[in-house]
């Protein structure tokens, strides 16, 4: 099968909203989080969250909208979109860019357009309330897709002209990570020569509190020490939204544009845990099975790997479940270099696969790769695993990147530098 390279890149997160500003945050472990004000009051038990900055979203009507003026979106466009959809188109624009696709590119039938969200929570509850106020008939016409699921392949690929491809996945926090691997696929079966995979989430208080019912959220109020994984003092995970695309290309192709590549994606794998509804197996068995697949669908072993970008979200039970199967496939005496990510952007749910596929293209690409930061006393479970906790200039050939989900959803990634 031909090789797949990154050739494109988008990004609207917490760090940042365009690359260079990104790959600061990174290097120097500059993080995102802050006290806003959508959750200081009474009812938020939550204090603090992965913000995105530049954008006011919080108008019912997104023509009355605020972002960056560079990405203008036509009236007719923006009606039906939710937060996170605004927050895709920006990152779309970028990648598209990036990769300096043209317009026929982007509409060729051998392009196609994988995405992945959960919906916009505050969207579905607006609509839901004004029809309970006036009545069924009273629904904006477009509400429906402007707030499930499927909205962002719904609402991209009509904006674009997408004539290719195209699906959104769900899969909880290994939502994007399944929408890379099946891109990946698609790309390999010769059934496309392109896919753009873009994930997105709102960042606002309905997407973020109820998990504060789970206990799965930190409820420190310093921004500086609320997401540490893998420190012995985690407490819970930290929101954020924003929007990440990649442009994925055959070999050939990107060779015949001139592209100039971030990353090759060697391959990738997918197991479940077959445990629980939301926590993650206590050995971390369907992580383990989906690093094995996605080493042996890169045809490399463990040993190959000189990097990892952990799912760890800063949570007790999540972290620990990691560290067991990671040091189940990296068996001492492999000192394997180890850090999550989530530190300085907060846990994206799921925007965070491919967040973080991004953050490793850039690590590779630019020579570096990113610390955890926020960690004082490191889990002595760790044991052989190095923890990073800085950012070293260190040029690195293969990473490995995980994310885990709900009900047990495990994705592994495999990136190669060019």
């Amino acid at each position: 099968m031909e090789p797949v390279w990154i050739t494109g890149m988008g990004l609207i997160t917490s760090i940042g909203n365009d690359r260079s500003t990104v790959l600061n945050s990174l290097r120097t472990m500059k993080h995102g989080i802050e006290n806003p004000a959508m959750l200081q009051g009474e009812e938020s038990p939550v204090k603090v969250a992965g913000t995105v900055k530049g954008f006011d979203v919080d108008s019912p009507d997104p023509e009355d909208w605020i972002y960056p003026s560079e990405y203008r979106v036509p009236r007719a466009t923006i009606r039906s979109f939710s937060p996170h959809v605004l927050y895709a188109w920006c990152a779309l624009q970028q990648a598209i860019e990036d990769a300096n696709l043209s317009k026929d590119e982007l509409q060729d039938p051998e392009s196609g357009l994988y995405t992945s969200s959960g919906g916009s929570m505050r969207s579905i509850h607006k609509h839901f309330e004004k029809m309970d106020r006036r009545g069924v008939m009273a629904c904006n016409p477009l509400a429906i897709v402007a707030s499930i699921a499927g909205t962002l392949t719904f609402n991209l690929v009509a904006a674009l002209g997408v004539r290719g491809s195209s699906m959104g996945t769900v899969s909880a926090c290994a939502s994007s990570g399944h929408a890379l691997g099946t891109a990946l696929d698609e790309i390999r079966l010769g059934r496309q020569k392109r896919m753009l995979v873009v994930g997105a989430e709102d960042c606002n208080f309905e997407s973020i509190v109820p998990f504060c019912g789970m206990r799965a959220l930190s409820l420190e109020t310093n921004p500086d020490q609320a997401s540490r994984p893998f420190d012995k003092k985690r407490n819970g995970f930290v929101g954020t939204g924003g929007s990440v695309c990649l442009v994925l290309e055959t070999e050939s192709e990107a060779k015949r544009r001139g592209a100039n590549p971030y990353a090759r994606f060697l391959g990738w794998g997918q197991a479940s845990d077959g445990h629980n509804v939301a926590i993650s197996h206590p050995e971390g068995r369907g992580l383990q099975d989906a690093m094995k697949k996605a080493l042996k669908d890169a045809k490399i072993r463990a040993t190959d790997i000189d990097y990892i970008n952990a799912h760890a979200p800063s949570t007790s039970i999540g972290d620990a479940s990691e560290i067991k199967a990671l040091k189940a496939i990296f068996t001492a005496p492999q000192s394997v270099k180890l850090s999550s990510t989530k530190a300085l952007t907060g846990h994206g749910l799921s925007l965070s696969s491919i967040m973080e596929a991004a953050f490793c293209s850039l690590a590779l690409k630019e020579g570096f790769l990113p610390g955890s930061a926020n960690v004082t006393e490191p889990d002595p479970e760790l044991q052989h695993l190095d923890l990073l906790r800085s950012s070293p200039d260190l040029q690195v050939d293969r990473i490995l990147s995980n994310s885990s989900g709900f009900g047990g959803a495990n994705v592994s990634l495999v990136l190669e530098k060019v």
